[in-house]
């Protein structure tokens, strides 16, 4: 007999608050106004009664708040939103667009609390809405972001950042990092065989993740040119494309390295699912030219797509591929678009985990 259970087949989601003085849950409650949200997600934020209740009402939406204390008591209709009430904050107890002390802690042990609900598998991924590293630092929590917090509490000592943009669209771009949160010159010094190797391997699962069964993995050069037979740079014939090598003869469909002013081009273009990026800028800006859009008049975003994805993790965690925005905090004017792709790829990810989580 077919259950007529409607929680059936439904992905469970946790979303991490983010920043109180932050963006992070009007975001949130924008994006679970949106109805088609719940016919693949059963999503439940983790964070606190009083920014929510701000966040609804400086929107202007009409949703019902229903505080859970596990995950297994969300009602997944569309209309009200469960939440966790982590009880750190007193209405106004806090102030909108500022860095804080108390606004970095409260993000972190939200953060805390999804990723013990996802290794205790009462849910099936977390969705992480923006943190400010300055307000993290001030809290005493001295991580570089949401992917060094995730694998250390994890045990996690392989993994990588994805981007993505456009994963709702014809326009995608996937980008994943060789490095990211260190200075140039490290990241120069980074790139090494072993760690280009395991970024390969990483693309390749990632993909598999969003539903992509043979993935095409394009690797960046480091250099200009990738350095043009050894005139610019010596990274491309020592470390590059000895691992590039190497991850042909294991099976995977990779080629490289192709310069850096090209690769991305041709990614768009469709010769490839995803970029092995060398470090952060390299691969953080053709995504955001791509995935952020700003009015030259008012100054404004009309678009902000993308996503960022940990992978690697014995857990799915997906986030939005901005910031705080504390200049629009408090405001109702945030979009939540970026929102929307990371649950969307929560879900994608999800759907594929058991089939791919071993490789």
């Amino acid at each position: 007999m077919e259950s007529n259970d409607p929680k059936k087949g439904r992905k469970r989601l946790a979303i991490t608050m983010g920043d109180p003085a932050g963006i992070g849950a009007e975001i949130s409650v924008k994006a679970l106004n949106k109805k088609d949200v719940y016919d693949a997600a059963i999503p439940i934020i983790i964070g606190d009664k009083a920014a929510l209740e701000d966040a609804v009402r400086f929107c202007y939406l009409d949703l019902k708040l229903h505080e859970i204390q596990d995950p297994s008591e969300a009602t997944g209709e569309y209309g009200t939103i469960d939440y966790i009430n982590m009880n750190l904050l007193q209405p106004g107890g806090w102030e909108y667009k500022k860095v804080s002390a108390l606004c970095g802690d409260v993000c972190f042990q939200y953060i805390e609390k999804g990723i013990a609900l996802a290794l205790a598998r009462k849910v099936d991924a977390v969705v992480t809405a923006p943190i400010n590293k300055e307000s993290l630092h001030m809290a005493g929590h001295h991580y570089s972001g949401h992917t060094e917090i995730f694998a250390e509490y994890t045990h996690t000592p392989q993994y990588a950042m994805l981007l993505a943009s456009g994963i709702r669209t014809d326009r995608k771009l996937c980008v994943i990092h060789v490095s990211t949160h260190v200075s140039l010159r490290e990241a120069c010094d980074r790139v090494k065989k072993a760690r280009v190797e395991e970024v390969i391997r990483l693309a390749d699962y990632a993909m598999k993740l969003l539903g992509y069964e043979h993935p095409r993995i394009a690797v960046a050069g480091l250099n200009p040119h990738c350095s043009e037979d050894g005139l610019f740079g010596h990274e491309e014939a020592d470390e590059i494309i000895p691992a590039i090598e190497a991850m042909k003869n294991k099976g995977y469909a990779v080629e490289g390295p192709i310069p850096p002013d090209t690769v991305f081009v041709k990614a768009m273009g469709g010769a490839y699912d995803i970029v092995v990026a060398m470090y952060h800028d390299q691969g953080h800006i053709p995504l955001k030219i791509t995935g952020f859009v700003m009015n030259p008049t008012t100054g404004q975003y009309t678009s902000m797509s993308g996503i960022n994805v940990t992978i690697g993790l014995p857990v799915i965690r997906t986030s939005v591929d901005h910031g705080t925005a504390y200049g629009k905090a408090g405001e109702g004017r945030a979009s939540e678009e970026s929102m929307l792709d990371a649950i969307d790829a929560a879900v994608r990810i999800a759907e594929n985990w058991e089939r791919y989580k071993a490789n």
